[in-house]
């Protein structure tokens, strides 16, 4: 089997290139820049620009199947003047223009790693989003996100083009940086936190091993055509929670103090942090049952086993 990914120097897609590669898939990383270390099995397909006008024809000769990985990813403060008419360039209008030359290249399966923001930004205790919920993206990332997904499933119609769209929350594992990492340098220093009462909310995640493993069954799974599947890990955490396992993984107990979520909500938009407030004390639970009937698939990671990892590269590349 011969696979074209994009985003292959990222997060994610540096994580599945080595899932891959380990299986003897061999890869096609289609990349912008060229200094980027591979493992083998893996060819090189650099300077493509998913943001400007591209041609991956080679990239995509003889390839099975493309994982599109790339996109303009959420940015917390964007000084974009027009930030959706960018976001819908990196991810609708590229991601749309990829489709098409795969699907001209004969390509029989295009995965698309979407967000679970397409469907919104919270959820009610116990009324997780399934693949039934009605989209409600909340910012230009989740509206670009859905008019990509909206812009495969036509393509899909008019191609034999087999299309699978892949929601997921928060992703953490080896590697992960912004909100996540700046977690563990709190925990590590010791400083005291005031989230103790924030146990009533609860939030999906999804192990960067547990979505690659489900990404790798989303090439020949025969039920996933034409699918979308959500993919978390399974247990969902609330944030006192999440700060107290995950500070047991780093060997730095959590140093949680208590105060009113109230409290708490007013000192976050007093300081002009509203998505941060949301994503403290809110709940955001994904159903991924869909995920595992259609790939026959469970999750190889537990959220504890995906917390030491994480732990364990965070500690490690501080030495």
């Amino acid at each position: 089997m011969k696979v074209a990914v994009t985003g292959a120097s990222g997060f994610v897609g540096g994580h599945l290139l080595q899932h891959l590669c380990a299986r003897d898939i061999a890869v096609n990383a289609v990349l912008r820049r060229r200094d980027v270390a591979l493992p083998s099995g893996a060819n090189a397909f650099p300077g493509v620009d998913l943001l400007e006008a591209f041609d991956c024809s080679d990239a995509l000769r003889g390839c099975d199947a493309v994982i599109h990985l790339a996109a303009r990813v959420h940015v917390m403060q964007d000084t974009s003047v027009d930030p959706l008419a960018a976001y819908r360039q990196g991810n609708t209008a590229a991601t749309l223009r990829l489709a098409e030359q795969a699907a001209a290249a004969g390509v029989r399966r295009f995965v698309f790693l979407s967000s679970i923001k397409v469907n919104g930004e919270e959820t009610q205790p116990g009324q997780p989003f399934t693949t039934g919920s009605v989209p409600q993206p909340r910012d230009a990332y989740g509206i670009s996100k859905l008019e990509a997904e909206q812009g495969l499933r036509e393509i899909a119609d008019r191609s034999d083009m087999q299309i699978v769209l892949i929601r997921t929350p928060l992703v953490y594992g080896p590697g992960v940086r912004a909100n996540f990492r700046s977690m563990m340098h709190w925990l590590r220093r010791g400083i005291p936190l005031p989230f103790r009462s924030l146990r009533d909310n609860r939030r999906s995640l999804t192990a960067v091993g547990n979505l690659v493993d489900a990404i790798a069954r989303a090439l020949t799974a025969p039920a996933a055509a034409n699918q979308l599947l959500l993919v978390a890990d399974g247990e969902d955490l609330s944030t006192a929670e999440l700060l107290v396992r995950l500070g047991a993984a780093l060997g730095h107990p959590a140093r949680l103090v208590p105060m009113p979520p109230g409290l708490l909500a007013l000192a976050a938009r007093a300081a002009g942090l509203g998505g941060l407030r949301q994503r403290l004390l809110g709940s955001l639970q994904v159903d991924a049952s869909s995920a595992r009937r259609v790939l026959d698939w469970t999750p190889p990671l537990s959220v504890d086993a995906g917390l030491q990892l994480t732990a364990d590269d965070y500690l490690r590349h501080l030495s």
